[in-house]
């Protein structure tokens, strides 16, 4: 996908662990000594996670409109309107509700129907390479659409949302992206994901209204991930306690509680926690098999196998004729390997900024509390499907071992991450 993201974080990780450093050297004869110490390596990392440490938002070379505050404006107004569903009563905000950490704390997501994952969060998905539990889109404005025709979610199709736009919305689409397709000649509804007679009335327009009806299609999605990369983190205690230590002052590492400092040793030491978690958004994008249970046994979800090969084959991916980038700014699409046996029940590592806030967990709500998370991980369990990751006792994998924790010590972890929960900044 075409997204420039800055590169000075992990210099400046560095950086600022040799600022501590030095700072702890400087003022150590007028300073009370730090409550905690940490290794040059924990330095390092503690500055590599915080949230400011993400510098500037990434450019998404796909979307052309994404800074534009009139295509964020139009976004935000479809991201609540719920006509833009088959039932007029399901919008973007049902599930990602900007009063609940913008998801549904669900098991699954409710549409007009019932989904088969969770709902992720918006906040940070604009420096995602890949969205969704199996990155089968490779952009925001990309995944946007999604949702919309899924007989699940919104249920709808792209000429009934070309009609809402004409009805409801012409003068903001057109003041973005310029004049609307006539509607002449074309049927309420066809789309080709929708149903047999929507597929066959699709099928029946001529090349150029298909073409004309599918760039309004992809500048809602656009629109829309104009308006959602507006929303964000903000930092949390973590964030205050990683730049208070990296500072050299006593007091501000008052902001965690020592129970929550044992949590963090744990989560970047014996935990392996920070080997998947890590940078300032605490994942790293990736997608891993960790042997979480399937919902169903029988039927067990491929996770990223399956989702690599929609990815390749959707006409709104960075290659396609709808994107705005060049293909040379299409890198990860380019090299995505679609054969790697380890896709298989793999699934998106999620953000841990904020997490003790969105309950349940993993790709299908499986675990009610983060102790149950912890508790997956350390007993390690094998995948009903693929190979997990996990280290079992007495084996070791590459940059893995087993993970040995006591009760205490997972009680000690969930404390922790309930200090990476911070405010959600939106658009006013």
């Amino acid at each position: 996908m075409s997204r420039a993201i800055p590169l000075r974080a992990a210099a400046g990780a560095l950086a600022a662990a040799a600022l501590a450093l030095a700072a702890l050297g400087a003022h150590g004869a007028d300073r009370p000594p730090l409550r905690d110490r940490w290794s040059a390596g924990d330095l390092a990392t503690l500055a590599s996670m915080q949230w400011q440490a993400a510098g500037e938002r990434s450019v998404d070379r796909s979307n052309a409109y994404e800074a534009r505050a009139d295509a964020a404006a139009l976004g935000r107004a479809l991201f609540n309107d719920t006509r833009l569903s088959r039932n007029g009563q399901v919008a973007c905000a049902s599930c990602h509700a900007a009063d609940r950490e913008f998801q549904d704390g669900r098991p699954l997501g409710q549409g007009v129907g019932t989904g088969k994952r969770r709902t992720m969060p918006v906040m940070g998905a604009a420096n995602a390479p890949f969205l969704f539990w199996d990155g089968r889109k490779d952009s925001l404005w990309s995944q946007a659409l999604g949702p919309l025709e899924d007989a699940a979610e919104h249920g709808g199709n792209r000429i009934r949302f070309l009609h809402v736009v004409q009805a409801r919305y012409r003068d903001r689409y057109q003041a973005v992206f310029g004049p609307l397709p006539t509607l002449d000649a074309l049927p309420d509804d066809a789309s080709p994901n929708g149903n047999d007679a929507e597929r066959a009335a699709w099928n029946a327009l001529p090349a150029a209204s298909r073409d004309g009806v599918n760039r309004v299609f992809a500048n809602l999605g656009k629109a829309i991930a104009a308006y959602e990369r507006q929303v964000s983190y903000g930092e949390s205690r973590f964030d205050a306690y990683a730049r208070a230590t990296l500072a050299g002052d006593p007091r501000g590492q008052e902001v965690l509680a020592a129970q929550e400092v044992r949590g963090l040793r744990l989560f970047i030491g014996p935990g392996q926690c920070v080997s998947c978690h890590n940078g300032p958004a605490l994942t790293d994008h990736a997608f891993h098999n960790t042997g979480v249970p399937p919902l169903d046994p029988a039927a067990p979800d491929r996770g990223r196998a399956e989702g690599v090969k929609k990815l390749l084959g959707d006409e709104f991916n960075c290659l396609g004729r709808y994107s705005d980038a060049r293909p040379g700014e299409c890198g990860e699409l380019q090299f995505v390997s679609a054969d790697d046996p380890g896709l298989v029940g793999a699934f998106r590592t999620p953000s841990l900024r904020n997490v003790a806030a969105r309950a349940p967990y993993m790709h299908a709500g499986q675990l009610a509390t983060l102790g149950q998370v912890v508790e997956h991980y350390a007993r390690s369990p094998r995948a009903a499907v693929g190979r997990s990751e996990l280290a079992q006792p007495g084996e070791r994998r590459p940059g893995r071992q087993a993970i040995r924790l006591s009760a205490s010590e997972v009680q000690d972890l969930v404390a922790f991450l309930g200090a990476l929960t911070g405010p959600v900044r939106q658009p006013d």
